[in-house]
């Protein structure tokens, strides 16, 4: 008996399978089967079979549909899950690690239907009916259709992927949900001050509220490379994210207006004082944010995030009549405007000013306290920065000299 050939039918012929194309592999539920060892959902390698009278002729079909294959591959015939891989993977070393944890979570969760289509079957109609889709997706943290602004941010992401490798696709056409401003309650400096003093959060709370640095930057924040020799200056040098496989300490904000340098209030300056660890705040950002929403919960004042105190920190200003310019700066926020990032410049006198304003703002709060304009302009007057030294002094000058302090 001949000894039967790779490949051979019943019927004699020979068959070879030739690779196609792969798909997302999904369970029951239709939700994505996520490889173990990849963090990736698994693929399904989809085959061609021919069949020819001999092996000859069968190798040479294959290696004829194989080079024609290469020859004419088009990125459309990729599926949407694919092409979001493919644009992950062509900007990774570009892409922040916390940017790349979000793209991911819109691959695994958002457009789960779209995400099957191959980009050269997407339509406009068929955009528009996936969005629709979206908008009716029951969030499952909140059990409630996920939020306008959500619906929008995925599909920027779908948006991008498309016009990369499917440019004719009018994306640009598709109706979005109206985002809705969600403005809700901030309580005042004073409130949250009373909420946060003496806990285990209150210098990355101030850190936040008084000098508005976001999360990442607070947990970046060391003693050997963010102060000053002289400690009366910090400096964002490093931020940590949290990136597909934990956090990433990165060396720049995500802007360079984030990069900026404060001048460093006495009290928290003493706070810092009191940390035993060259790192000042050794949580996670995530620990930090659920710390403080505890709080919040505790202290029975309305809801806000541990991210809304930099909304605090914006309307301080907006109160002290700080210019623009400046609130920008402190903020580390980024305009697109050519004039005030290249043209306008700070004045180191009018910059320091300002701090010592805002430092004077927190510190009445702090100190219970207000200081009268006497005290601010004795403080001018002999080059003076307010501290507990400096109060006592001006107490004995003006005992001195008969002033009402």
């Amino acid at each position: 008996m001949a000894k039967k050939r790779k490949g051979e039918l019943p019927s004699g012929s020979i068959r070879r399978q030739i690779y196609d194309h792969s798909e997302p592999v999904f369970d029951e539920s239709g939700k994505p089967v996520i490889d173990p060892k990849t963090g990736k959902q698994k693929q399904k390698r989809i085959y061609r079979s021919i069949t020819a009278s001999s092996v000859k002729e069968a190798e040479r079909i294959k290696a004829e549909i194989i080079a024609q294959n290469k020859q004419f591959l088009s990125p459309q015939k990729m599926t949407l899950y694919e092409a979001i891989d493919k644009y992950i993977e062509s900007a990774d070393a570009v892409l922040s690690p916390s940017t790349i944890v979000g793209y991911r979570k819109i691959q695994r969760t958002a457009f789960q239907e779209l995400m099957r289509y191959s980009l050269q079957a997407i339509n406009a109609e068929i955009l528009r009916d996936a969005v629709n889709a979206e908008c009716k997706r029951i969030s499952a943290r909140s059990n409630q259709p996920i939020k306008p602004k959500t619906v929008v941010s995925e599909f920027r992401l779908i948006a991008a992927v498309i016009n990369r490798y499917a440019p004719g696709i009018p994306t640009d056409k598709v109706q979005l949900p109206q985002v809705v401003l969600n403005k809700h309650e901030l309580s005042t400096p004073d409130v949250i001050f009373e909420m946060v003093k003496g806990t285990n959060i209150e210098l990355p709370v101030l850190l936040a509220m008084w000098l508005s640095f976001t999360a990442s930057e607070i947990i970046g924040l060391t003693k050997s490379k963010s102060l000053s020799a002289d400690g009366s200056m910090i400096t964002i040098k490093e931020v940590i994210v949290t990136g597909p496989n934990g956090p990433v300490i990165k060396e720049n904000g995500k802007h360079p207006t984030r990069n900026r340098s404060l001048r460093l209030p006495d009290y928290i300056k003493n706070l810092i004082a009191q940390i035993e660890t060259d790192r000042l705040v050794t949580m996670s950002a995530p620990a930090l944010s659920k710390r403080f929403a505890r709080l919040v919960k505790k202290s029975g004042i309305p809801h806000m995030t541990f991210h809304d105190l930099r909304h605090v920190n914006a309307s301080v200003m907006s109160v002290l009549h700080v210019p623009d310019k400046y609130a920008q700066e402190r903020g580390g926020w980024h305009s697109d405007s050519i004039m005030k990032s290249v043209y306008q410049q700070t004045f180191n006198s009018e910059r320091a000013a300002v701090d010592q304003k805002i430092n004077d703002y927190f510190d009445e709060i702090i100190n219970g306290e207000k200081i009268s304009e006497k005290y601010r302009c004795w403080l001018t007057l002999f080059d003076r920065n307010d501290d507990e030294v400096a109060r006592k002094d001006y107490k004995r000058f003006c005992a001195k000299y008969k002033i009402l302090a």
